[in-house]
């Protein structure tokens, strides 16, 4: 399905002029352009829309959100699972400035200030945008992702993601392989390549760190072992001994 740029607008409470600048930016293009001039959006940007409103929330600045969006680590489920814990902090607060108002419609005049406190839902913005800032930061390799991730059709993302998928696919197919055999090392030199070829210049350094994080972080782990439980960590000890004897 797709919708047009005030079908989105309304359906986001994201203005037309705001739109238009976030395509400017290269921070979310239209999938479409008619010949009229119309823009169009299909069921992939309206997602990329509301997770960019999504950092928006944790008062990220649209520069850092592109880098984000743009990192080949960048995981969906755990943003999703993020938003939804923030959402539920709010609901309870609201269900208890519900309860407050209704309170005093009946009569009652319960000093009751907890309601009006804000702390956990701060507490939970201030966690979620460290961490986000710790994992990707505000480094050249992202910024070079994010100008050249601005540049891809939807057909390109498709093909990006289709080839990670392979080669992931073939790590897992080598769970119980030693880290150092041929066939895993031949794996993590794609890998690399890969990285380098869509998004940034991955040099040792980086692909080492990467293959820390696949292990460091469950939620990391838990996405790669989607493909079989133990391929994070063969992709971690792969990457590992790669890096550490890399003529």
């Amino acid at each position: 399905m797709k919708r047009s740029i005030g079908a989105l607008s309304k359906l986001s409470g994201v203005s037309i002029r705001a739109l238009h600048y976030y395509d400017e930016i290269g921070l979310l293009h239209p999938s479409e352009i008619a010949d009229s001039g119309y823009r169009y959006y299909d069921e992939k940007a309206v997602e990329r829309l509301w997770q960019i409103l999504f950092y928006r929330e944790l008062d990220f600045p649209l520069s850092d959100i592109a880098e984000i969006l743009a990192s080949p680590e960048f995981d969906r489920a755990r943003a999703l699972e993020e938003h939804r814990t923030l959402l539920l902090q709010k609901r309870e607060r609201l269900d208890g400035l519900i309860t407050l108002v209704s309170n005093a419609l009946k009569g009652e005049t319960a000093m009751e200030f907890k309601p009006f406190d804000t702390t956990k839902i701060d507490e939970l913005r201030d966690q979620y945008a460290e961490e986000a800032k710790a994992r990707w930061g505000n480094t050249e390799a992202y910024r070079e992702s994010a100008r050249r991730t601005a540049k891809y059709t939807d057909e390109e993302f498709a093909r990006i993601q289709e080839r990670s998928a392979e080669v992931t696919r073939g790590f897992a197919a080598l769970i119980g392989t030693d880290p150092k055999d041929s066939r895993v090392q031949t794996l993590v030199k794609e890998w690399q390549a890969l990285i380098t070829e869509s998004y940034y210049v991955c040099t040792d350094e980086i692909l080492a760190g990467l293959g820390e994080m696949y292990v460091a972080d469950e939620r990391f782990t838990k996405n790669i072992d989607q493909f079989g439980e133990g391929t994070a960590k063969l992709m971690s000890e792969g990457i590992a001994y790669y890096c550490a004897n890399k003529k």
